[in-house]
């Protein structure tokens, strides 16, 4: 951050003293310390300039130009940026309010304006997730009396530990989708597993070469983790499962990391 430039050097070369409160002369507008204020301390070569000056007895006062101020000084401190006097408590431009200071922003104003907007935006953004996460969660609970009329799977698994989809299979193969049940306690692996084995797909999980049977979210496009468990993925806090809602299996080649249009297999059922 650049540094701020406050204050002038003395016009006198001998000085050239940097005063933060500078003076400037009444006469030869010159910017001068305190020590050469005067015009007698650097040796005005103007004439004195006439102002608006008050007379107390044989002494000179400058008046202080700030509204509803009565205060005097024996010099003139006039301001360099609007060129009025005033006295010393009214000598810096936020003292009296000068028609020519900048304003700006403070720094940490900005930025609390800046994290404000993030919040909200977050805020709204998790509004529009709660809202279909709840239209998505009543969709598969619908869904999922139908599923348990018709889904395939392993009947010795207890009703507890069934977790109904449909799953949405490879472009190319014979059927669009087919309602399966499986162990909430399972593997990705063993779910993609057992789902080619119903499906009849061909599986080559094992060849290191070879395109990878892999289970996505049918929202999002996300290809699961082959060691996340579907306990995992139901409880997930923001892009969930659904018990009787749908996945999909794809193939996909190595460093894929899921799908990019997944409206593709849900719309043509």
């Amino acid at each position: 951050m650049a540094e701020l430039d406050i204050g002038k050097h003395c016009q006198i070369e001998s000085c050239n003293l940097k005063d933060f409160l500078p003076f400037v002369c009444d006469s030869c507008s010159g910017v001068f310390c305190l020590e050469h204020r005067s015009r007698e301390a650097h040796s005005c070569p103007e004439e004195p300039v006439k102002r608006e000056t008050s007379t107390v007895g044989s002494t000179t006062s400058y008046p202080c130009s700030f509204e509803d101020c009565k205060g005097k000084e024996l010099l003139p401190v006039i301001c360099p940026q609007c060129d009025k006097h005033f006295c010393l408590a009214h000598r810096h431009q936020d003292d009296h309010k000068c028609e020519k200071l900048e304003v700006t922003k403070p720094r940490m104003a900005a930025t609390k304006e800046f994290v404000q907007k993030i919040v909200e935006s977050k805020d709204r953004s998790k509004t529009k997730r709660r809202t279909g996460a709840k239209n998505s969660a009543t969709a598969a609970k619908v869904a999922l009396m139908k599923l348990k009329l018709h889904a395939v799977g392993d009947k010795g698994l207890p009703q507890t530990e069934r977790t109904y989809f449909q799953v949405y299979l490879p472009k190319g193969s014979k059927t669009s989708s087919q309602p399966m049940f499986f162990c909430s306690k399972w593997s990705v692996g063993k779910v993609v597993d057992f789902s080619a084995s119903q499906a009849g797909l061909k599986n080559n999980n094992n060849v290191l070469t070879a395109k990878k049977l892999r289970l996505c979210h049918s929202e999002t496009g996300e290809a699961f983790q082959m060691d996340e468990t579907l306990l995992t993925l139901l409880s997930h806090p923001e892009t969930p499962l659904y018990n009787g809602g749908n996945v999909i299996l794809e193939y996909l080649d190595n460093e894929c990391n899921g799908l990019e249009d997944v409206f593709d297999y849900i719309t043509h059922t």
